[in-house]
C-alpha cells in the first residue's frame, strides 16, 4: 500500500468493527466516502484501483468492499469477480456514475450485494452496506452450518461403518466358532480378496465392501450341521448339497441389510464360475459381480493351501498351479494376474 493511501485510512477504535474497502480513482469520493464511514462507526481504508484494492485484500480481512465499476486499468466488476472467488466472506457493493443496464447486468453476475448510482446519498450508501453485512453475516452462518453438518455427518458414518464392520466380524467369528478346522479362513480370505481389489486398481471404499463381503462370505453355513462342516471323511451326496446351499442361505440372511456395497450378492456369487459351471446360479463372464469374481480366487486360494478337516494343506504352490491352469475358464484372469502377482512378486502372506 502506497503512503499517501494509508495516511488516509480510518483509525479503529473498535477491533470488532467491520471494516470496508473504498476502491475508486477520485480522490474526492474515497476521502467523502471515509467520512461518512467514520460518522457511523465503520473502520475503512482506500484504494485508487483495483491493484492497490488487490494489495490491502492480500494483507488482511475485510468485511465489505466498496468498488467503483470504471476506473484505469482493471474494472471494477473484474476486480468483484475475483473477490468473490477468493474471499468468499468479504461482501462488494459497486458505485458507478453511468446508469447502464449491461454494467448493471454484469455486477449482479459478479455477485455483488448491492449497486449505487453516482451521486449518492449518505443514507442510501449506509442502508446499503447495513443490509449487505447482515446478508453476509447469515450466509456466513450458512456455510459454517453446513461445514459443521458436513463434518458432523462424515464423523457419523465413520463410526457407523466401524460399527458395521465390528458386527460382521461377530458374524464371522460366530460362523467360524462352529469350525475349529477353518477358523480364520474367513479372515484370511477376506485380506486377500481386499489386497487383489486394490491391486487390479480398485477405489479404496470398492476394496473395503469386497473386504467386508469376504469376512462372512460363508455366513450361511451357520445352517449347516456342524458333524457335516467337521466330517473327516469324503461328504455324501446329499451332505454336499447342504454344503452347496451356504451361498443362498448366506444371501437370504444378508439380502434385507442395506449396506453401502452389494455384499449380499458377492456372498451369494462367490462359488460362481466364469464357464457358468459353479453354483447356485449358474451366472457366467460378466454377469458375476466383480467382487465375487475376486471372493471366488481368494477362498479358492486359502482353501487349498490349509489344512481341512477330510485333507492336509495342499499349499500355495498348488493354489497358484489351479488359478493359473483356469484363468478364464474357471476364473477371472485379471483376478488371477493379480493375484499371482501379490503373491509371487510382492510376498503376500495368507496371515496378514
Amino acid at each position: 500500500m502506497t503512503k499517501a493511501i494509508a495516511n488516509q485510512q480510518s483509525p479503529i477504535d473498535n477491533p470488532k468493527a467491520p471494516i470496508i474497502l473504498v476502491v475508486d480513482d477520485e480522490e474526492q469520493v474515497r476521502r467523502m466516502l471515509g467520512r461518512m464511514l467514520q460518522r457511523h462507526g465503520y473502520g475503512f481504508i482506500p484504494a485508487a484501483n483495483a491493484a492497490e484494492a488487490r494489495k490491502c485484500l492480500d494483507d488482511q480481512t475485510f468485511d465489505l468492499v466498496l468498488c467503483d465499476v470504471k476506473m484505469p486499468g482493471e474494472s471494477g466488476i473484474d476486480l468483484a469477480k475475483d473477490i468473490g472467488a477468493q474471499y468468499e466472506d468479504t461482501a462488494v457493493i459497486m458505485l458507478t456514475a453511468v446508469d447502464d443496464s449491461e454494467v448493471a447486468r454484469g455486477a449482479i453476475e459478479a455477485g455483488v450485494y448491492g449497486y449505487i448510482l453516482k451521486p449518492f446519498k449518505p443514507n442510501e450508501v449506509i442502508i446499503n452496506i447495513r443490509n449487505a453485512l447482515r446478508r453476509r453475516d447469515l450466509e456466513m452462518a450458512n456455510r459454517s452450518y453446513r461445514r459443521n453438518l458436513e463434518q458432523m455427518v462424515e464423523e457419523r458414518t465413520v463410526r457407523l461403518r466401524e460399527t458395521m464392520e465390528g458386527i460382521i466380524r461377530a458374524m464371522s467369528l460366530t460362523v467360524e466358532s462352529r469350525d475349529p478346522y477353518t477358523s480364520g479362513h474367513q479372515q484370511r480370505v477376506a485380506g486377500l480378496a481386499g489386497a487383489m481389489a486394490k491391486e487390479m486398481g480398485f477405489s479404496n471404499d470398492q476394496a473395503q465392501g469386497i473386504r467386508l463381503a469376504g469376512m462372512i462370505h460363508d455366513l450361511g453355513k451357520i445352517s449347516v450341521p456342524t458333524d457335516i462342516l467337521t466330517k473327516p471323511t469324503r461328504l455324501t451326496d446329499i451332505e454336499f448339497r447342504l454344503i452347496k446351499s451356504h451361498s443362498q442361505v448366506g444371501y437370504d440372511i444378508l439380502k434385507e441389510i442395506e449396506f453401502p456395497w452389494p455384499i449380499a450378492r458377492m456372498v451369494h456369487q462367490h462359488h460362481e464360475k466364469m464357464d457358468g459351471s459353479g453354483y447356485p446360479l449358474g451366472l457366467s463372464g460378466v454377469d458375476i459381480l466383480p467382487g465375487a469374481r475376486i471372493l471366488c480366487i481368494a477362498d479358492v486360494v486359502e482353501a487349498m493351501a490349509s489344512h481341512r478337516p477330510y485333507r492336509p494343506a495342499l499349499g500355495l504352490e498348488k493354489a497358484m498351479e489351479e488359478i493359473s491352469a483356469n484363468s478364464g475358464k474357471l476364473y477371472d484372469p485379471e483376478a488371477v494376474k493379480a493375484c499371482l502377482r501379490l503373491i509371487g512378486k510382492e510376498g503376500f502372506t495368507l496371515d496378514r
